[in-house]
């Protein structure tokens, strides 16, 4: 019954390789001192069918992009997140097992986008911080008093009392990203109390985080007079902090007993790893 439904959420969501990597570095490897065997990453990524050759594709082109870099030692190799790899997954851990920041609204981040070919590569970078395209040529993202990183553009704050809900209402696809929550909901809501054995928990917990890594990332946490109609973010959010909570005493225990670097088995940042813990326990 269990491969049954890990079938169907397969159907419902598909999986790319590289992707679904990044998931696993981002979830199981970078607390763990940011490096794994290569066999490894090709059972992991069993879990949810995707063959051996897809992930040998995959991973060089991880390396092509300078997001890891491998190392040989004997006939295996290992692969390590690099430094802007490993920065880039620490901020995405934040918006993914972090509660969101509900702060009161203090105002709205907005940048102004050049012309020409510098503004493809700087709006590529606004929208991984989840600015949305207000006009052509303006970005805005909700201001709860979080710091931002240096944007290479004009950068200004709205902190009056201007109201810019009409302007930021139509920034971002919240029916598309509305439907993808309510995908996520459906599906995994069947998740619920399942039994399994450690690998099965494994593949699962990475599965739930990949799917729901796409909403959190891309979520603005808008004011809720922009929201869409029966919007499920909330309930999206508490329950990937209960499946994750309730797979994860047998995805760890899989990743203890055959996840390995090149110094042995691989050993958690009990901080980190707490820190997560008692974060979604609170979501």
């Amino acid at each position: 019954m269990l491969e049954t439904l890990i079938d169907q959420l397969l159907d419902r969501f598909p999986v790319r390789a590289g992707s679904f990597i990044v998931t696993l570095y981002g979830d199981v490897v970078a607390p763990r001192a940011g490096e794994i065997w290569m066999g490894n990453i090709i059972e992991a990524c069993k879990t949810v069918h995707i063959g051996e050759s897809r992930v040998r594709t995959a991973v060089s082109r991880l390396v092509s992009s300078g997001r890891i870099k491998g190392e040989k030692e004997g006939r295996k190799s290992y692969y390590r997140l690099t430094g802007v790899a490993n920065d880039e997954f620490s901020r995405a851990a934040r918006l993914i097992y972090r509660r969101p920041n509900v702060a009161r609204l203090q105002g709205w981040h907005l940048v102004l986008l050049p012309h020409g070919a510098e503004r493809d590569a700087l709006l590529h970078r606004l929208t991984d911080l989840r600015f949305g395209m207000a006009l052509p040529h303006l970005a805005i993202l909700p201001d709860r008093g979080e710091p931002l990183p240096p944007l290479g553009a004009p950068h200004f704050r709205a902190t009056t009392e201007d109201d810019l809900t009409e302007i930021a209402r139509g920034a971002w696809g919240l029916d598309e990203l509305a439907e993808q929550v309510d995908r996520f909901v459906d599906g995994f809501a069947e998740l619920e109390d399942v039994r399994c054995t450690p690998q099965e928990a494994l593949g699962l917990r990475l599965l739930l985080v990949h799917m729901f890594r796409q909403i959190a990332l891309a979520d603005p946490m808008l004011p809720v007079p922009l929201l869409p109609k029966g919007w499920k973010g909330p309930e999206a959010r508490n329950l990937f902090a209960r499946l994750y909570l309730q797979l994860s005493p047998g995805a760890d225990a899989a990743i203890a007993k055959t996840f390995v670097n090149r110094d042995g088995p691989l050993v958690a940042d009990p901080t980190r790893i707490a820190r997560r813990i008692a974060d979604l326990s609170y979501s």
